[in-house]
């Protein structure tokens, strides 16, 4: 293990105020490799850039990055169960290694994140040790941000056009709709008519300006399968448009599992557009009636005041006002045409050269019916039998 120079605190007083921690005032550096392993809060008011070497946080307490300049470092690891938290942004040049504890930024300030810089990269990320808040990179294409809330990790990966100049990214495990840790919410019940359910289990905020595509996934605590009539091919990935303020499709691209755990790929758009993303489903009104009715199948009609199948009914299709009906006879003759069924057929033409003998109604026999569901884009069709 490399030899570090563990920091257990300085004290200082201002203001008969006093605060432990290390402070840097501009006479802090680190030269030739060195490895510097906080166990106090590190509060820099000064420029500290580092080209070399590791600053570590461990302990068991919790450790505050507070200051009035963002510090700079080359390599940095979290082995602190406590967590640390980061009141200004922390830059990082190379690598920061994730081994227990998170990283914690404000819910409510999207410029305090933990940043990526150029290159910089990570290991060893877990539901164990990760970013809870906003992560941020600069001058990437592609990067999967190491974000979740304090008991999972739910990465997101963000693949842009071109380079992106910078893109933030944090996870929410929260309604959107009432979300505890920001003070914005995304009401749910607003959604553009292509959308039948959003999701009220968690969210992620990704802003760039820069065209991308973002893969998010899914698993049993997010609830997929409690969604009324759901499939793995009925998700959709939706935003939170700041300009219409209501929830929009972003549209699928590519999505792979089932409603227990899954994964899916967003079409192209500009994520600084929108104020959370998340899962939705395709609308439910056409979708349940689908699901429920691959077929309308084939009915039996017996007018004949018995109280009994004395008129035909197609249960569902209030679903669908906007519908039509039209009933032939076996020589393909049309005997009944309604705009807006709602069960008026008694065995009875109302239309073509039949029409003239209501009295005695239709004769018994097979007929062929087709119903047409114009707000749900759907077609039926089958046989009613007739019997006097």
């Amino acid at each position: 293990m490399k030899t570090l120079l563990h920091i257990a605190f300085l004290l200082w007083v201002n203001f008969a105020v006093a605060q432990t921690g290390l402070f840097n005032n501009g006479n802090l550096q680190m030269h030739n490799n060195a490895n510097l392993g906080l166990h106090t809060d590190f509060i820099n008011n000064a420029s500290f850039e580092q080209t070399s070497g590791l600053v570590g946080f461990y302990g068991n307490g919790v450790i505050i990055v507070s200051g009035s300049f963002s510090p700079t470092l080359w390599d940095t690891e979290i082995m602190n169960s406590s967590n640390v938290f980061l009141q200004n942004p922390v830059l990082v040049q190379n690598n920061v290694n994730f081994i227990d504890g998170d990283f914690l930024t404000p819910a409510n300030n999207q410029a305090v994140y933990l940043n990526f810089m150029g290159q910089g990269f990570f290991t060893g990320e877990s539901n164990a040790s990760k970013i809870t808040g906003f992560a941020a990179v600069n001058d990437r294409d592609v990067f999967s941000f190491p974000v979740g809330d304090q008991q999972q990790l739910r990465p997101l990966t963000l693949l842009s056009q071109s380079t992106t100049p910078l893109a933030i990214c944090a996870y929410f495990f929260e309604d959107p709709s009432n979300p505890s840790s920001i003070l914005e919410g995304f009401d749910t019940d607003e959604k553009e008519q292509e959308i039948g359910s959003v999701s009220d289990r968690e969210f992620w905020i990704i802003q760039s300006d820069v065209p991308a595509q973002v893969t998010i996934s899914w698993n049993p605590r997010s609830g997929l399968a409690a969604i009324p009539n759901a499939t793995p091919e009925s998700i959709i990935v939706v935003g939170w448009s700041k300009t219409d303020n209501e929830w929009v499709i972003i549209g699928n691209s590519a999505f792979s599992g089932d409603l227990t755990q899954g994964f899916i790929t967003s079409e192209t758009f500009l994520p600084s557009d929108y104020a959370a993303i998340t899962f939705g489903t395709i609308p439910l009104p056409s979708d349940t009636f689908a699901v429920n009715n691959p077929t309308l199948g084939n009915y039996f009609l017996s007018p004949n005041g018995d109280g009994t199948n004395d008129f035909w009914i197609i249960d569902g299709l209030e679903e669908s006002p906007n519908n039509s009906v039209r009933i032939f006879n076996r020589y393909g003759q049309k005997v009944f045409e309604q705009v807006n069924y709602t069960n008026e057929f008694r065995g009875i033409a109302n239309t073509g050269t039949l029409i003239t003998n209501q009295s005695a109604g239709l004769p018994e026999g097979v007929y062929f019916y087709l119903v047409t569901m114009d707000d749900l884009e759907l077609e039926y069709s089958g046989f009613l039998f007739l019997d006097r």
